[in-house]
């Protein structure tokens, strides 16, 4: 039979209950060593991130913009009449000379008003030769009238005077002598009247001839100007270039004023640069620019700076000084920098991924010779496009991490691999 043994069972219970202890100290101090642990740095490989040393020396401040290079001298052909497109002769990319005719138009409404007014002007240079030959022969009808008046009064002017001795004499009786006066007084007055007639009828016949002859060159002008609108019926470049665009279609009805083509000189050209709005407040007409045209770079000059902003630019203007590199040409995509100004002993590195001028972020400083980097507070001033002043934070001959850091923002140290 068996034996109870409770010693046994109690020896037992006490062992099961010291393990149990001991079980739950171990896990106590695993515990508070593990609070006591710091969170793990994260790893980051050295190649992935953009590592730059803050140097000291002069800075070239900079800007830049993308653009494309603009002919500086553009023609805008317009309708000189309204017509119907009857044939396009010359296509987008030819040379063009100024008198080359790019489009044919047809219009008979002017082609009736130009014969009609040709046999206007005819009529009116018909009048007015039919009136100088009038007026001619009016005139001398005048002046005869006037000799006329001047021999009668001659006559009885010496006839009078030939009395006037007689008189005393007894020969002529004085009421004879006065009627004789008399009659040539009369004859003096007409013969007056008969001057201011002739002086008078010359006035009055130069002013009959400049009126018909404004008639005849008014007539004239409408004619010519019926002349010229069919002529511009053949539309010319009027521009030595290339033809750069055709905006008329054969068939189609093309109304005064409408534009029709443009021509530009491909010689020569300027690049319209798009500055944003925040770097082009320090852009200042005069400033060099160096233009990229993806085949080579040339020189140029600010030369204007559009006052408004649009989709958050500026438009700048760049007269190009240097010769431009083969290939280049009207609408070509092109980079521009455009030199504002040059600091001299400035601490600076390259340019963060983010941070603007004048403002405090935090960068990442490599330090224990490369195997980490820690966060650091950085005044930045004064920015180029790949470069930045230092004015707190840094000091040179600092390595610092300039590519974009975001996925460590909640870190203050991570580990280089």
């Amino acid at each position: 039979m068996d034996i109870a043994r409770p010693e046994r069972r109690r020896r037992k219970r006490v062992r099961q209950i010291a393990i149990g202890i001991a079980g739950v100290a171990v896990l106590g101090t695993v515990a508070a060593a593990l609070t006591r642990l710091e969170p793990a740095v994260p790893s980051v490989p050295s190649s992935s991130v953009w590592i730059q040393r803050v140097q000291q020396g002069e800075m070239l401040r900079q800007v830049s913009g993308t653009g494309t290079l603009e002919p500086r001298e553009i023609r805008w052909v317009p309708a000189q009449t309204a017509g119907r497109v009857e044939q396009i002769d010359v296509q987008p990319g030819a040379v063009v000379k100024p008198d080359t005719v790019l489009v044919e138009m047809s219009n008979p409404d002017l082609m009736q008003q130009t014969e009609a007014a040709r046999y206007a002007l005819k009529a009116e240079e018909a009048t007015l030769a039919a009136l100088k030959p009038k007026l001619v022969s009016q005139q001398l009808d005048e002046r005869a009238a006037l000799a006329s008046a001047n021999a009668d009064y001659q006559s009885a002017r010496l006839e009078a005077e030939a009395d006037r001795p007689l008189v005393k004499d007894g020969i002529v009786s004085a009421l004879d002598y006065k009627r004789a006066e008399i009659s040539a007084q009369q004859l003096k007055t007409r013969l007056q009247i008969e001057k201011q007639r002739v002086v008078q009828f010359a006035a009055a016949m130069k002013a009959q001839i400049a009126a018909q002859q404004a008639q005849v060159e008014q007539a004239r002008n409408t004619y010519q100007r019926r002349v010229a609108q069919v002529a511009s019926l053949h539309v010319r470049a009027g521009l030595a270039g290339v033809l750069q665009q055709v905006q008329v279609e054969v068939g189609q009805r093309v109304e005064l004023g409408a534009n029709i083509a443009r021509v530009a000189r491909p010689d020569d050209l300027k690049a319209e640069l798009h500055v944003a709005e925040t770097q082009a407040r320090d852009v200042q007409i005069g400033q060099q620019v160096t233009v990229d045209t993806h085949n080579g770079t040339v020189a140029g000059v600010v030369s204007r700076i559009d006052p408004a902003v649009q989709g958050g630019t500026v438009e700048v203007d760049v007269r190009v000084t240097g010769k431009l590199p083969e290939g280049a040409r009207p609408d070509l995509s092109v980079d521009g920098t455009i030199q504002i100004e040059r600091l001299e002993h400035v601490v600076y590195t390259g340019r963060p991924a983010y941070g603007q001028p004048n403002s405090t972020i935090s960068l990442f400083k490599v330090v224990d010779g490369g195997r980490y980097a820690v966060k650091v507070p950085v005044k930045l001033g004064r920015t180029s496009v790949n470069t930045v002043e230092i004015l707190q934070g840094l000091k040179p001959g600092d390595k610092v991490i300039l590519s974009d850091t975001s996925a460590w923002d909640d870190d203050d140290r991570i580990r280089l691999d």
